[in-house]
């Protein structure tokens, strides 16, 4: 079995209205309970805004310690959507981790980036 992440990306505009937020959280938690049920669910986390973000980075080559470090607040890249959430799961393979996104992108709209974890350290 292979982990697998499904990268949720949401726009920061257009927020939808608290009812629709709710539906299609409930309908998302019904998804989350049918991975558990199929043996496919290992974690799943909702993120704040990525105006909340700060980012930490390095000038410093890789391999190198960094003498310092900068700092900014908000999201790293200008982009008209941000990474809002995700799921790692366990799939025998690709196409059956493309089956469970299309099931979230079903219930959400939104774009699901599916991508294999190079690793998972619990």
């Amino acid at each position: 079995m292979t982990h697998y992440m499904l990268a949720m990306h949401q726009p920061d505009e257009g927020a939808p209205s608290a009812d629709v937020l709710a539906e299609v959280m409930r309908r998302l938690d019904e998804l989350a309970e049918r991975m558990r049920e199929a043996g496919a669910f290992v974690l799943t986390a909702g993120l704040q805004p990525a105006s909340s973000a700060t980012v930490v980075r390095s000038e410093a080559p890789l391999g190198v310690a960094p003498g310092e470090f900068l700092m900014s607040d908000g999201p790293f890249v200008e982009a008209k959507e941000h990474l809002g959430g995700f799921w790692v799961i366990e799939a025998p393979d690709l196409d059956a981790a493309l089956a469970w996104a299309k099931q979230v992108v079903a219930i959400t709209s939104l774009p699901i980036e599916v991508r294999p974890v190079a690793g998972l350290v619990r």
